[in-house]
């Protein structure tokens, strides 16, 4: 399996790098993974609902020009969003696992920016998930993301698992 996260911005915190690298590490087990940063936009304090839109929507397009070459190789795709559906950790893993049983061999899940991404681009998603109805930094979502990954691949292959 081939798991690509297409997320908005680069980390800068030195703890979440280190996150970030320990768990693609870890999941090398289990998965070729692919983390594919594109450009975040900055926001200045005090932005208004319409520069936010914008700002939305310039790092959507940004997303969208990757996202179309995976959709056209089959890949599904998984969105972060709070309104997502909630699943556990075993429920992911038995998802993960359909999804491979299927035939999908690549998914691609999407994180976007400190705004979040537009319905537009959330539509393009074959599901949204949710990990809380929480609001997270993204990028401490990617070191979550990363986390779940690689325990429900511990649960897929019988391996035991912190519960």
């Amino acid at each position: 399996m081939k798991i690509t996260i297409l997320c908005v911005g680069k980390i800068r915190e030195k703890f979440y790098r280190e996150a970030v690298a320990e768990y693609a590490k870890r999941l090398g087990r289990y998965c070729k993974l692919a983390i594919v940063e594109v450009a975040d936009e900055k926001t200045p304090d005090g932005a208004g609902a319409a520069l936010e839109e914008q700002i939305r929507e310039r790092e959507a397009e940004r997303l969208f020009s990757h996202l179309s070459k995976y959709r056209r190789a089959g890949a599904f795709i998984c969105a972060l969003a709070i309104d997502g559906e909630m699943l556990d950790s075993v429920e992911l893993s038995e998802r993960i696992r359909q999804l491979g049983i299927r035939g999908t061999s690549h998914i691609v899940f999407l994180i976007g920016g400190s705004l979040g991404m537009p319905e537009r681009l959330l539509r393009e998603a074959d599901v949204r998930l949710s990990f809380s109805r929480m609001t997270f930094p993204h990028q401490l979502m990617r070191v979550i993301l990363l986390e779940q990954l690689y325990r429900a691949c511990r649960i897929a292959n019988g391996e035991p698992y912190h519960k």
